[in-house]
């Protein structure tokens, strides 16, 4: 075991490091690979037309609505945003369409990037402030703000960077705390009768399908399943502690999982969360998939990931 010799008299002790002084925060610092950031940036940025036109195409009829409805939220009230006129709307619509296929190409990540969020986030400013308030975009609103901080990355990139490290648990924490989170407003707004009531009763008559409306002859096992549901969402913290590449998989394939019973049952799915949780995965493991799909012996054994800034191995 190596030891420090003491300063002598007179001899100031050393200052320590800026890496010493970051220890309690190396979890939020720990390096990820830069091709992780590349491949899961492509997907967030593709995900935004798919969410102005199918998943929240509602917010376009906004702009048919008369202004004095407009009731913005904290937020709004307290930046100088303008007011959604239909010119407002359908130029934000438009403008987030085309900067994010943009964003898409890796070019200009940063300005397009920023875009972007800003351009997002007036779009749901603009979704939320008629008197709804949905809970699925605060992670994929994250991850579209963390983003642009990262710069020009490649599929293929092998090097690590602890800036894309803070970015990816930035995303991971947020997706966490909106499970916490959710299971807090329970508590708050409906008290334990959440769990023991009718509430998935009531949201299978309202939206159930064929493979949920059974569910309402055995309200035992509804309630049962409403107290799994707060359980696992309270516990939803201990997620942070999956590090490996094998168990953050099966995390993903669980959360996944868990929206699409959802999905099947009451016709609800948050695809903004959804594509939030695919932060999680191993991404850099991506483009290697089709040269080892070609080779009959699984390919050459990877190259070792250089630090950040470092030149790849010759």
């Amino acid at each position: 075991m190596s030891t420090t010799a003491s300063p002598g008299p007179g001899a100031t002790a050393a200052v320590p490091s800026s890496a010493t002084r970051r220890t309690e925060w190396d979890w939020w610092f720990r390096p990820v690979p830069l091709a992780r950031i590349a491949v899961f940036r492509t997907i967030a940025y593709l995900f935004v037309p798919v969410d102005v036109f199918l998943t929240t195409a509602w917010v376009r009829a906004h702009a048919d609505v008369p202004t004095e409805w407009y009731a913005p939220l904290t937020i709004g009230r307290l930046l100088p945003l303008p007011t959604p006129t239909p010119a407002v709307v359908v130029v934000v619509q438009w403008a987030l369409v085309l900067a994010a296929l943009a964003a898409a190409t890796g070019r200009a990540p940063r300005l397009l990037g920023t875009a972007v969020f800003l351009l997002y986030f007036e779009w749901m400013v603009i979704a939320m402030s008629y008197g709804k308030v949905d809970h699925d975009r605060i992670a994929y609103l994250v991850a579209l703000a963390v983003l642009p901080t990262i710069g020009c990355v490649r599929w293929r990139d092998k090097r690590s960077s602890e800036a894309a490290g803070w970015a990816m648990a930035a995303v991971f924490v947020t997706v966490v705390l909106t499970y916490f989170l959710a299971a807090w407003a329970k508590m708050r707004f409906g008290g334990w009768d959440w769990a023991t009531g009718a509430t998935l009763a009531r949201a299978i008559v309202r939206r159930g399908t064929v493979l949920s409306d059974w569910l309402l002859e055995t309200p035992g096992l509804l309630v049962g399943a409403q107290w799994a549901m707060l359980a696992l969402e309270f516990a939803a913290p201990l997620a942070l502690l999956v590090w490996s590449a094998r168990a953050r998989v099966a995390l993903v394939v669980f959360l996944v999982g868990f929206h699409l019973a959802v999905y099947a049952s009451v016709a609800i799915i948050f695809l903004p969360h959804c594509v939030a949780i695919l932060s999680i995965l191993p991404w850099e493991r991506l483009p290697e998939v089709p040269r080892r799909l070609r080779s009959p012996t699984g390919g050459e054994r990877p190259a070792e990931v250089s630090p950040a800034g470092a030149a790849p191995p010759g």
